[in-house]
């Protein structure tokens, strides 16, 4: 810890319930596809097209955030800590993009240079040379490091409805009325 600086929980300051979010599938993201684009097609997951090798380190990363979320709950038995699964929701997503109202191929950026995955460092989002896609809501990355709004929307769905919390909020949050099956067509 640098000197002068004092270090304050989160918990020690009063939090009662926390969400940790896990990280995403970085092998998905169109700004890494392109920066680490290879040849070789052993590299990608034959049902995604998402490099594997990225995709395996963001499983370590939350392996590693696991075992350290198991070991802050016993230090802290009276704060509720929810581990968010982003990464699965939104392989969901990678996996089924139709079914969540994505284009078939949904690795691409919506806004970007029309490079590879529509992502080029030289020349990102807003830029001149860039251009956006004339549907937003049928892609999952917005620039090539973000996600659309209607993705973070169905994560979203997915986290407070309980499948992607672990544990489910709808056990752990007594003001959240339990919510049930939610679809995102209802909220659009």
């Amino acid at each position: 810890m640098p000197s002068g600086l004092t270090y304050y929980p989160v918990i020690e300051l009063g939090a009662k319930t926390l969400l940790v979010p896990r990280n995403f599938p970085i092998g998905c993201i169109s700004a890494y596809l392109s920066i680490f684009h290879v040849s070789n097609a052993e590299d990608y997951d034959e049902e995604t097209g998402c490099i594997k090798w990225l995709n395996e380190f963001s499983e370590y990363h939350n392996q590693l955030l696991i075992k350290e979320l198991d070991h802050l709950r016993k230090m802290h038995p009276h704060t509720i800590i929810i581990y968010g699964d982003y990464y699965q929701a939104l392989m969901t997503i990678y996996q089924s993009p139709e079914k969540y109202g994505f284009q078939s191929s949904p690795l691409g950026a919506c806004c970007g240079s029309g490079a590879l995955y529509n992502y080029n460092s030289s020349c990102l989002c807003g830029e001149s040379g860039s251009t956006v896609c004339m549907e937003p809501s049928r892609y999952v990355s917005w620039d090539g490091m973000h996600l659309i709004e209607v993705a973070y929307v169905n994560i979203a769905i997915g986290l407070l409805g309980g499948k992607y919390t672990n544990p489910p909020f709808t056990e752990t949050c007594t003001l959240l009325e339990p919510i049930g099956n939610l679809e995102l067509w209802n909220y659009m």
